[in-house]
């Protein structure tokens, strides 16, 4: 709080009750922390591209918010119905993944794509 005080020229409590107000509304839903990825240079990661059959979109939905390794789902337009950033300790967990994605009742089509490096952030 105080770091960003300085930064915005403003008091403390003033950053602390805007911060309070953005909450109540509804505004800012959440924190998170990030990780540096080099402190995890092991980890699996990558974007698969998920094509739903019919209107099976929101079962399907649900059923990819229960895995854990799925950090991010977004729904989109063109070819593929959802893309989902995955996260796993080993390619082994990994297959395992991609194999629960495949097996969902509504899923008709994936392309996975490994995350290499990050190059911007």
């Amino acid at each position: 709080m105080a770091s960003l005080a300085r930064r915005l020229g403003v008091a403390r409590a003033t950053v602390n009750s805007r911060l309070d107000r953005l909450l109540s509304s509804g505004i800012i839903v959440g924190f998170s922390a990030r990780v540096r990825d080099e402190l995890d240079p092991l980890a699996i990661k990558a974007i698969a591209l998920i094509a739903v059959e019919g209107r099976t979109t929101d079962r399907v939905i649900r059923q990819l918010r229960g895995i854990p390794e799925i950090r991010t789902l977004h729904t989109t337009n063109g070819g593929w119905d959802l893309v989902a950033e995955l996260r796993t300790e080993s390619l082994r967990d990994f297959d395992q993944v991609l194999g629960r994605i495949r097996g969902i009742e509504g899923v008709v089509n994936s392309e996975t794509s490994l995350l290499l490096s990050s190059v911007l952030r």
